[in-house]
């Protein structure tokens, strides 16, 4: 299949499992939550981290903003989640450059996966961004730090869900190899 169909593909499956099912989940981590924040896991941002290595930063970011801008106008967010996704696609070649232990060239016609980088740095690269995506967000969202415990929480809880999604997601819709080299 070619590369951009199956790109695009891939975009319009976490956009919609994001807007049509994830968006529509409010989640709690205690029944009484007594101030706990209400929370939405967002796995949407996995759709930047997952693009090939050499993909250049200038497509990063007008990706990273249609992407954003798409959530933002199924959530009427004025561009909060845009403004969080291109920053997570900005950073996105310097984290991995931090990660890898060889150039980013060095890996052709890959994209960064468990496979190619090992759970481990796999989780380290897509955690680190995941939370700065949440921070960015929710900072702005709720544009105060005057409750800085609520907004800590929130950013805390919804990172975390969002990892575990996101996990789920990967071990759903990446292909295994049966062998391991």
């Amino acid at each position: 299949m070619n590369l951009y169909v199956k790109n695009f593909l891939k975009f319009a499956l976490i956009v919609l499992l994001q807007v049509l099912i994830l968006n529509k989940i409010v989640l709690r981590w205690w029944p009484e939550p007594s101030g706990f924040p209400l929370f939405i896991p967002y796995i949407y941002p996995l759709y930047i981290l997952l693009l090939p290595f050499e993909t250049p930063v200038w497509a990063l970011v007008i990706i990273g903003f249609i992407l954003g801008i798409t959530v933002d106008s199924f959530e009427n967010t004025a561009g909060i989640h845009a403004f969080a996704t291109v920053f997570i696609a900005y950073l996105r070649t310097n984290v991995l450059n931090a990660l890898m232990p060889r150039n980013l060239s060095d890996y052709a016609n890959q994209s960064p996966s468990i496979k190619n980088m090992g759970w481990m740095p796999f989780l380290v690269y897509s955690s680190f961004l995941i939370l700065l995506h949440h921070i960015l967000f929710f900072s702005i969202e709720l544009w105060s730090f005057s409750n800085i415990g609520y907004l800590f929480l929130k950013i805390l809880a919804s990172a975390l869900t969002s990892m575990l999604f996101i996990i789920v997601y990967l071990l759903l819709f990446t292909k295994q190899s049966s062998t391991r080299s």
